[in-house]
Order: C-alpha cells, then sequence, then structure tokens
C-alpha cells in the first residue's frame, strides 16, 4: 500500500527565506531565457548564411587573388599562383576544387569592325567548363576553326552600355551583342591573326572575357612565349563561401576574396562570437541558479532537522522521503523552462516576421535542437535537486 506524502508536507518549512527562494527561480528563468534564445539565433544565422551561400549544384564559386602590396609591384612572379599553391589550395578540407582562370600571353586586339566604330586591346582568358555558370553546347572550338565562342562578364557588357553614349556609340541590347561578330586580332613571334568571335553568352560569375580552353592554350603556343603560363586568379568550388575555415585560410595566406560574397561571413564570425559568448553566460547563470536553489533546499532541511529525523525514527525510507521531498519542487523547474521556452519562441516569431519579412530560409516554430536543450535543462535541474535532497537526508539518517 502507497503511503501519502500530502500528511507529512506540511512537516517542512518550505516557506523560509523566501527572497533565497524567489532569487533562484528568478535567476534560473533569466539563464534558460538566455540560453535558448542563444541558441536559436546561433541556429538562424547558420540557416540564413547557409541558403544564401549556395548558387547551384549546391556549391558557391569564389575567385581568389594575391594581395598586391608595395614590395611585390613590379614583380608579377609574386603575384602569380604556383602549382604548388594550387596544390595547396585544392588540399583544403572546405574547398572541393580549384581551377585557374588562365591569361593570353600574346597581345589581342578586340574590334567590332564596319558594324561598331569600336576597337580596344583586350584580354582573353580561361576557365574550366565545370566553374562557369552559363555554358551553351556552342562553347567549344577545333584547331584550324575562325569562329572562336565567347562569354562575356555581365559587368562588362553593362560597363560598356554606362560609357558608350559619352563615346559616340550606341548603347545595346544582349540580344543585338550576341548577333554582332567582332574581330580578335592575336598577335606575337611574327604572327598576326584574325578570328571571328561571337558572344554566345553571358556570366554573372565571371567577371572576365572567356574563350574555349583549347583555344587559348593553342594560341598561347602560337603566339606567346610558349612556357606554362600561371594565373593571378583562381576559382574556387566550396559548399559555403562564408565558411570561416575558409575565410581563416583565406586571410593567413593573405589572399583576396570577392567581398561581397564573403562579407556575411566574416559578419557570421562576429555574431556567432556574441551569441556564443551570451550562451555560455547563460549557462552560467543556469549553473549559478541551482547553486542558490541548492542553498535554499540545505536551509529547508536544516530547519526541518527535527520533523525529518522524526519521520525516519518512525520508519520511513530515506530513499522515499527524498523522492517525495525533491518531486515538491519539480513543477516549479517545469513552469520556468516552458516559460524561458515561451519567451524564445515568441522572440524567434518576432524575428521572423518583422526582421526577416517571413524569409524562407527560416522557419517560425522553434528549432529541435533548441527545444531538445529545454528538455536537457528540465531533467538536468530534476536529477540535480533529487541527488541533492538525498545527499542531505543521508547525512541526517546517518547523524
Amino acid at each position: 500500500m502507497a503511503v501519502s506524502f500530502k500528511p507529512i508536507q506540511p512537516l517542512l518549512q518550505t516557506g523560509t527565506n523566501a527572497a533565497s527562494r524567489w532569487f533562484s527561480y528568478i535567476g534560473l528563468g533569466v539563464g534558460v531565457l538566455l540560453l535558448l534564445c542563444s541558441i536559436q539565433m546561433f541556429i538562424n544565422i547558420q540557416q540564413l548564411l547557409k541558403e544564401g551561400s549556395i548558387r547551384k549544384n549546391g556549391f558557391d564559386y569564389i575567385s581568389i587573388t594575391k594581395s598586391v602590396t608595395n614590395e611585390t609591384m613590379g614583380q608579377p612572379e609574386k603575384n602569380l599562383f604556383s602549382q604548388v599553391e594550387l596544390d595547396e589550395l585544392k588540399a583544403q578540407p572546405f574547398i572541393e576544387d580549384v581551377s585557374p582562370l588562365l591569361p593570353n600571353d600574346f597581345r589581342v586586339k578586340l574590334s567590332a569592325g564596319s558594324v561598331l566604330a569600336f576597337s580596344t586591346d583586350m584580354f582573353l582568358e580561361t576557365l574550366d567548363n565545370d566553374f562557369i555558370d552559363t555554358l551553351p553546347p556552342s562553347f567549344t572550338w577545333q584547331e584550324g576553326q575562325y569562329n572562336i565562342p565567347i562569354i562575356l562578364s555581365s559587368d562588362f557588357f553593362e560597363i560598356y552600355n554606362v560609357f558608350a553614349p559619352g563615346q559616340g556609340l550606341p548603347q545595346i541590347s544582349r540580344e543585338t551583342a550576341m548577333g554582332i561578330p567582332v574581330q580578335i586580332i592575336c598577335e606575337g613571334n611574327g604572327l598576326t591573326e584574325t578570328f571571328t568571335g561571337k558572344i554566345v553568352a553571358f556570366s554573372d560569375r565571371v567577371n572576365s572575357v572567356l574563350v574555349p580552353k583549347n583555344f587559348l592554350l593553342w594560341s598561347n603556343k602560337t603566339f606567346g612565349k610558349g612556357a606554362n603560363v600561371q594565373a593571378s586568379r583562381v576559382f574556387v568550388k566550396t559548399k559555403d563561401a562564408n565558411n570561416t575555415e575558409l575565410l581563416k585560410f583565406v586571410d593567413q595566406k593573405n589572399y583576396k576574396l570577392n567581398k561581397d560574397k564573403t562579407l556575411l561571413g566574416r559578419n557570421k564570425m562576429v555574431i556567432q562570437g556574441i551569441f556564443s559568448g551570451l550562451g555560455i553566460f547563460g549557462l552560467l547563470v543556469v549553473l549559478l541558479a541551482l547553486m542558490l536553489f541548492s542553498f535554499y533546499l540545505q536551509l529547508v532541511i536544516a530547519r526541518s532537522k527535527d520533523s525529518l529525523q522524526l519521520l525516519l525514527t518512525l520508519g520511513y525510507s530515506p530513499s522515499w522521503l527524498s523522492r517525495n521531498v525533491a518531486r515538491i519542487f519539480v513543477p516549479v523547474y517545469i513552469v520556468v523552462v516552458i516559460a524561458a521556452l515561451a519567451f524564445t519562441q515568441l522572440m524567434q516569431w518576432s524575428f521572423h516576421h518583422f526582421v526577416m519579412y517571413d524569409r524562407e530560409e527560416l522557419s517560425t516554430p522553434l528549432h529541435w535542437v533548441t527545444l531538445l536543450t529545454a528538455v536537457v535543462l528540465i531533467v538536468l535541474s530534476i536529477i540535480t535537486n533529487h541527488r541533492l535532497v538525498r545527499s542531505l537526508l543521508n547525512k541526517l539518517h546517518t547523524n
């Protein structure tokens, strides 16, 4: 037959030192709230940056260059990537693949012929096809072919349309530009050859004038010095352009990345540091609150010493008493954590609707990690409370 604890409960002087009890409740609530909010905001940052960085096929493609300093000016070999440096980049765990942006090693002139009174010295570059965002089937070339497909940077095209009126040139649409043949004049080693170029696509990723790789390798050998050409720009394939390890590696090597693609990542390190600090502070507050509550329990048991010793003398077991005494405070822990969880949910709802304007990367409900943390805190509080009461009652019983 189960013994009821209700007739015995009034013997415990739980109403004593109410200030200590309420301070412990408030401290526990504030600590849990800080901890849960920090965890949820940390997750929000991860989701926002992860979703925002992926461009195509689950990867992001960004260019890396070396920083030109006063010491390296006039020494182009120090601003070019060697094969050892390319292998080092590719060996990093946060980089999936690497492709150097190889330039021409000869003089190139670009002219629109009789269609437009436009002629300029130009550069050509090439990149592995896997790294190009817009790759039409016509972007191919074979030796002996005089028609060269070109992929032009969207930014370069916009720049032309900006300065064209000031030079007496007409502004043109993309469709028109893709229909205008241009003359590509290659000069070097005493040779001059004219090819017909045609824009077959525009690239939003690569700021360059791209031609097929086999054409540029052939033309460098024909019109250039014939040596292996090193690149001053390298494109890397990564799952997250905002990866903090990637940014640290780049800073350590004194390389430069696209600022617009890594700005969030650099802010991410600062923001994550802030919320990590808040989370640690919240955890410390939770631990301090539990310690304060332990002092309150010790005071309750000390004040109820005579009543508890009488109950032990009458045959009540220490384990039964400790289990029931600890159970008195279980609803308090549950209410405190649920209240903190409700405030965290309110914060998440406000952040999602009023700050992020219902962005799809985020969800209004709390993340499962935040909910699991709340459950773990409740279980941890109950276990800590029960062990403390059992320890105090066992000491009382032995005395």
